[in-house]
């Protein structure tokens, strides 16, 4: 298991863990100052300023990407697909254009909150289905573009509008379906704030093994949680074993960053974004 106490060099931030304090280029430039060397940004953060200028900041600052948030939201009914098959070819391509080692994707839930203007569907398989049918077509062009695709499973609180893959197991099936020779071109994104309580993490860490394994983020869940989104916990506040995730992830040879993804809106963002900043850090050699 790799050290992490002595320095911050391989510490992450993503981007919305600080949406509320800054623009995307001052995000980058408070990363800079904290000697932060990679972000993962946000779509919508890198609309306000432009890609050219998120592109010029990034290079600017000789940051690294670990990830760019998002693509998926792939459930929809026939008069939003081709908006879907649009949306996410751009999210590969600013992928690329940023440097980012994957592209996440969060794949949507039920037609009518993963597409907004969809009829309403209360059918999970017929999305899941859709899901795969997406990533499949996206793949081809992902591959195009050098872009490896990153599946996140979210927590099952949010089956119906943000994610029907909700473990692992069936990110990692997805996977073995649709890059059944392991080329690296599909894996997965293992948050632990979305898989710590599956009683099978263990052995579908070990399944995804080293070529599956794209990204790895941390936080932590607060017990009382105050709000199923936007009440994400600072590593160390909370009850996940986070040196336990994070050393079977890396026994399977996992070697990328630990990315701070934390959603907060009653403390964190309302706390200065050097504080954040400084408060990750510390973290991420103590407790992390």
């Amino acid at each position: 298991m790799r050290d992490f106490s002595t320095d911050h060099s391989l510490l992450s931030i993503n981007t919305a863990t600080v949406r509320k304090q800054g623009d995307l280029l001052a995000i980058i430039e408070a990363c800079a100052r904290h000697g932060i060397q990679a972000i993962s940004p946000w779509r919508d953060q890198v609309a306000t300023v432009g890609l050219d200028a998120a592109v010029a900041a990034v290079k600017t600052h000789g940051m690294k990407l670990s990830g760019y948030c998002r693509g998926g939201m792939f459930p929809s009914d026939a008069s939003k697909r081709q908006e879907a098959r649009d949306d996410n070819r751009r999210a590969v391509d600013e992928a690329a254009a940023l440097g980012a080692v994957c592209l996440v994707l969060v794949v949507g839930g039920l037609p009518h909150y993963s597409r907004p203007g969809s009829a309403v569907s209360h059918d999970l398989g017929a999305a899941r289905a859709q899901v795969e049918d997406g990533i499949g077509e996206l793949l081809d062009y992902a591959r195009a573009a050098r872009m490896p695709l990153a599946i996140e499973p979210l927590h099952p609180m949010y089956a119906a509008d943000r994610a029907c893959v909700n473990t692992l197991e069936q990110a990692l099936d997805i996977c073995d379906r649709l890059d059944p020779g392991r080329t690296g071109a599909l894996g997965v994104a293992a948050d632990v704030y979305h898989i710590w309580w599956d009683p099978n993490l263990d052995r579908d860490i070990r399944r995804a093994g080293r070529d599956r394994l794209l990204a790895y983020h941390v936080c932590d869940w607060l017990v009382p949680t105050r709000d199923l989104l936007t009440d994400r916990g600072m590593m160390g506040d909370g009850v996940i074993e986070l040196k336990t995730i994070r050393a079977a992830v890396e026994a399977e040879g996992f070697a990328g960053f630990s990315e701070v993804e934390i959603f907060s809106e009653l403390d964190w963002w309302q706390r200065p974004m050097d504080e954040v900043l400084a408060t990750c850090i510390e973290r991420h050699r103590s407790v992390v």
